[in-house]
């Protein structure tokens, strides 16, 4: 049997799956963007030890290695894969809702490191990782991400392709990771309604599963090929209105971390978009010589996803801030830097009667653009009846408003001073040089 283009059809969609990844040129553009993308999950990891959830996952761990053996490298991807999805900071593909840089990099750092693999290796490995993860993202289709955290549920088979590149899987075994991969799918949003941990275990688990999948699969333990389109597969499951063909579609593409998304503020991605116009308002408020005081009413227009997952008009912890649109129009509005103190205590008393102003709703064209552009705009109506309006049809670190390469080292280093390490500098150097190195540099979590 053949495709449309004439060529044999895959015999499941991880197997094309596997043929696509193995088959696309890697170029030293798309390395230097992978070490890019390390850099920032790597960052986020260590960040995310200075939190509540962090101090719960470093005492865990350390309460369990009373042993003098080293943990296995799916138990430390568990870790820092956990850590890395605490504060908010970590990539998104959009176009698959996916978060894959938290599940892939520490896959593939925690067996680079256990096997000596080359930084070149390694690099090769995250480009797969975040091509598996983003290209089942993308077929999942709306409705799976109204119920199902994707990068949960599409993480483990970005982690697993990133394992079996560098525990090098034949293609057949490539296929068995997946499948087992795939089984292990799952990740709910009902940790939304009381701000409870989860979703950072959701990130950690992925990451588990897919280095458990891979090295299973090295020792001949099989898998289902058609994890995805089977009868009782994934899709069929879990994703009710899902488009397979996507998982195949355009093979021609770049790279898909190459369309992944940086944050520049620590919050839901949902609320970029409103942050981004929120805050070219309050600089022309401040032009102007206005104070915040004379906004009557705040109108924040967006698609329905980020409504689903961040219409929350009262706030009471950092974390339920983190996925407020109307917390974070105000912070904005108010704060000429949208920063970790932006969701504190303090920063939400103050917030919360311009907050109160702010009503959301869906609509066009950013509902019709989503997911593949991820914007909106807001609104302000002034006592002197008079209006100013600032939109994006795609929010700050998207691809098409990308961070500079300054910027972004900026961000680790402040994401790794706040992780404790005094001189970021070194393993800045490091990480971004991985191209060129023998072996990855040493990384101590705890």
């Amino acid at each position: 049997m053949n495709d449309l283009s004439g060529h044999p059809a895959p015999a499941s969609l991880t197997a094309g799956l596997t043929g696509l990844i193995r088959g696309k040129p890697i170029t030293s553009a798309d390395l230097d963007a992978a070490a890019i993308f390390t850099l920032d999950a790597v960052a986020n990891s260590l960040a995310g030890r200075n939190s509540e959830p962090g101090r719960v996952l470093m005492n865990w761990w350390q309460a369990r290695g009373a042993s003098n053996a080293a943990p296995e490298p799916a138990r430390r991807a568990f870790l820092m894969g956990a850590l890395c999805h605490i504060l908010e900071t970590d990539d998104l593909h959009r176009e698959s809702v996916v978060h894959p840089g938290c599940v892939v990099v520490p896959a593939a750092w925690v067996l680079a490191g256990t096997r000596g693999a080359t930084g070149h290796a390694f690099l090769g490995a995250v480009l797969h990782g975040f091509e598996a993860a983003t290209r089942v993202g993308m077929a999942v289709g709306p409705a799976h991400y109204r119920i199902w955290h994707n990068t949960a549920t599409c993480g483990p088979f970005g982690a697993a392709m990133a394992a079996a590149s560098l525990l090098g899987l034949s293609d057949e075994a490539t296929v068995h990771a997946l499948g087992n991969a795939g089984s292990q799918s799952s990740g709910l949003w009902q940790f939304l309604e009381t701000g409870a941990m989860t979703k950072h275990l959701h990130a950690g688990h992925a990451a588990e599963a897919g280095v458990n999948a891979a090295e299973l699969a090295a020792f001949g333990f099989t898998g289902p090929p058609q994890i995805l389109e089977g009868e009782k597969g994934f899709f069929r499951a879990a994703c009710p209105d899902a488009d397979p063909a996507a998982v195949l579609r355009k093979p021609e593409a770049p790279w898909q971390l190459v369309r992944t998304s940086i944050k520049p503020w620590p919050s839901c991605r949902h609320t970029h978009p409103t942050i981004d116009a929120a805050s070219e308002l309050r600089e022309r408020l401040a032009a102007g010589g206005f104070a915040v005081d004379v906004i009557e009413t705040i109108e924040v227009s967006t698609y329905a996803a980020a409504i689903d997952v961040c219409d929350r008009p009262v706030v009471q912890s950092d974390y339920e801030a983190k996925f407020s649109l109307q917390h974070t129009a105000a912070a904005a509005l108010l704060f000429p830097l949208v920063d970790f103190a932006a969701f504190g205590a303090a920063a939400r008393d103050r917030c919360a009667p311009l907050a109160a102003r702010v009503h959301v709703h869906v609509d066009d064209p950013w509902a019709s653009a989503y997911p593949a552009n991820w914007g909106g705009r807001v609104r302000l109506r002034l006592g002197n009846g008079s209006e100013l309006t600032a939109e994006r049809t795609d929010a700050k670190g998207d691809p098409e408003a990308p961070l500079s390469r300054n910027e972004m080292i900026e961000k680790a280093a402040m994401l790794l001073r706040h992780g404790g390490i005094e001189n970021p500098k070194p393993l800045i150097d490091a990480i971004l040089g991985l191209a060129a190195s023998a072996a990855l540099p040493d990384l101590a979590l705890v």
